[in-house]
């Protein structure tokens, strides 16, 4: 009897042990991935860093690993390989090759550096993270049929012809690869499951687009690369094929629409490096949504009895209206001492993409309708080239004099979104009550809070979407309804270009009012700091300084506050 119960007390403690492995973190019911041994710290040398992102940055571009250049996440390279393997096992050696970067990174201890150094292995671990989403999370090689539509659209990226060196035989090669590229997507979408219909549609309209592209460029090449003509044709046939495979077996696609909140807010805080929830985020565009169409309204009252804005009406019109908003906006800037405003800080490149953006000559017909920003535009120019000319043009000749090795550039993965787009959206409505539409049509006003709400509109259709509360249909029917003048956006190519870019480049809108929101508030904590010493020029050149990174990195930098980047880890 003794032996006996010995026996079930043996067997009880061995049956609690076994349950207790079942739950212990590192047994096979828990998460690894929490519980996975931190590495000892290795080094607590900045140059170890350095060098780290720079394996990373190979890493990142051999190869099928270059999936940013190819999806809708905001970084386009140019070394394209023109037969990428978008396999299951590709894409599983590639993800499975990040934990080996991130350990090393794990094993340097930033905790001794200055604070612009903790930046920067912040700037690397978000890059990280960026990769390790789009492996994790995204995986738009299985789960978006327009990411192959991405890659054939860029295929047909060339400089303007005639195309010099290696460039004839390396467009031939990406072009007579597109019905290889169409073949891989059908094999690597062979589970509708997880693919949500509403990527299908997208992907169909986006087709449309590079098409188009493929039919201007064979324009382009009959005069100085005849010989390459030949090889659009069987492209174009394997990309009408895609589309018709789409179509037959979008009814198939049961996947849901977004990322889902839990995701949302992992990208936000580990990518994004922005403090705050779904939730947070939703109520911040709201109050900014109620803000500016208030403010809209209040000055169509004012501005009642001013003549109305007239819009230009041809290519000649066009043009000039743009040199003249780019020479005001150039002379308000200097007079007014905004910023620094340096020698290579000169629109004469962005002259050369933005003039002729309705034709290729002044003699072209004017078309009879034009994208839903462009009725804004069209009536005062100043806003839409502050936008593009002082916030992107002139980010990129800075970005190009920055040789900082981790600082320096663009970043992947829209993480320097909220910063880039935040700003240039920011400093539409901002110069205004600077001053620089005094003295020029009250009307344009209105314009600034009309182009600012399709903004705030757009964003909450990102939030909505990808919390899974609306569908793609439900986005578009809301921005109908809430942007101003909404009726110009029913059935127009604009509105699914912008909807198909926050969907499958997630929080691409909502970064852009979050951005100007965020700036705003280092604004006012800096201007607070300082006081009677607070500088707006300084301000500026201090945040320019900073470079294309997330607004909680600037904000440490300038003002030393740790509050955001202590919920960032």
């Amino acid at each position: 009897m003794i032996a006996t119960r010995n026996l079930l007390v043996v067997l009880a403690l061995i049956l609690a042990g076994f349950v207790l492995y079942l739950l212990l973190p590192n047994g096979p019911g828990g998460d690894p991935a929490e519980t996975e041994t931190t590495p000892a710290v290795a080094s607590t040398d900045y140059a170890d860093l350095v060098s780290l992102f720079a394996d990373f940055r190979s890493f990142q571009q051999a190869g099928a690993g270059n999936i940013q250049a190819y999806s809708q996440s905001g970084w386009i390279l140019s070394n394209l390989d023109a037969a990428p393997d978008f396999s299951a096992d590709a894409m599983a050696e590639k993800h499975g090759e990040l934990r080996t970067f991130q350990q090393r990174l794990e094993a340097i201890d930033p905790a001794g550096w200055t604070i612009p150094q903790q930046v920067d292995y912040h700037l690397v671990r978000a890059e990280m993270n960026g990769y390790e989403f789009q492996h994790r999370v995204l995986r738009p090689w299985s789960t978006d049929p327009g990411f192959y539509n991405d890659v054939i659209a860029t295929f047909a990226w060339v400089a303007e012809p005639p195309l010099q060196g290696n460039e004839v035989a390396d467009l031939q090669s990406r072009l007579r690869s597109v019905p290889d590229l169409v073949q891989q997507a059908k094999a690597n979408l062979n589970d509708f499951s997880p693919i949500a219909a509403d990527l299908g549609t997208l992907a169909v309209l986006s087709i449309g687009d590079t098409r188009s592209a493929y039919e201007s460029l064979a324009e382009g090449l009959r005069l100085h690369h005849p010989e390459l003509v030949a090889d659009i044709g069987p492209a174009l046939t394997a990309l009408d094929d895609y589309e018709d495979w789409i179509r037959s077996n979008e009814h198939r696609m049961m996947g849901t629409i977004g990322v889902g909140k839990d995701n949302y807010n992992w990208l936000l805080r580990n990518v994004y490096l922005i403090p705050y929830t779904w939730e947070d985020i939703r109520t911040i565009v709201e109050l900014e949504d109620n803000r500016v169409i208030t403010f809209q309204r209040l000055e169509e009252n004012r501005n009642r009895d001013a003549p109305p804005l007239v819009p230009v009406g041809s290519q000649v019109e066009y043009r000039d209206g743009i040199e003249e908003a780019v020479d005001h906006v150039m002379s308000f800037l200097r007079d007014e001492e905004i910023f620094t405003v340096h020698d290579f800080l000169v629109p004469d490149d962005y002259f050369d993409s933005r003039l002729f953006g309705k034709g290729y000559s002044l003699e072209d017909p004017w078309p009879e309708t034009h994208d839903y920003f462009f009725n804004f535009s069209h009536r005062e120019a100043v806003m839409e080239n502050t936008h593009e000319l002082v916030g992107h043009h002139f980010d990129m000749l800075r970005a190009e004099r920055d040789d900082r090795p981790i600082r320096g550039g663009e970043r992947a993965y829209k993480i320097s979104t909220a910063r880039d787009e935040g700003l240039a959206f920011a400093l539409e409505e901002l110069l205004m009550h600077a001053g620089y539409l005094d003295g020029r049509n009250p009307h344009g006003r209105e314009v600034t809070y009309e182009q600012a709400a399709f903004r705030t509109v757009r964003a909450l259709s990102d939030i909505y979407m990808h919390s899974g509360d609306w569908s793609l249909a439900e986005a578009t029917q809301f921005c109908i309804d809430n942007a101003p003048h909404g009726e110009l956006l029913e059935g127009s190519h604009h509105l699914w270009f912008e909807l198909d870019t926050t969907l499958r480049g997630v929080g691409h809108h909502m970064l852009m009012v979050l951005g100007k929101v965020q700036f705003m508030k280092l604004m006012r904590d800096r201007a607070n700091q300082l006081g009677d010493d607070f500088v707006l020029p300084e301000f500026l050149d201090e945040v320019y300084a900073a470079g294309q990174i997330p607004w909680s990195l600037i904000r440490w930098e300038m003002t030393g506050y740790e509050d955001e980047v202590s919920q960032l880890w």
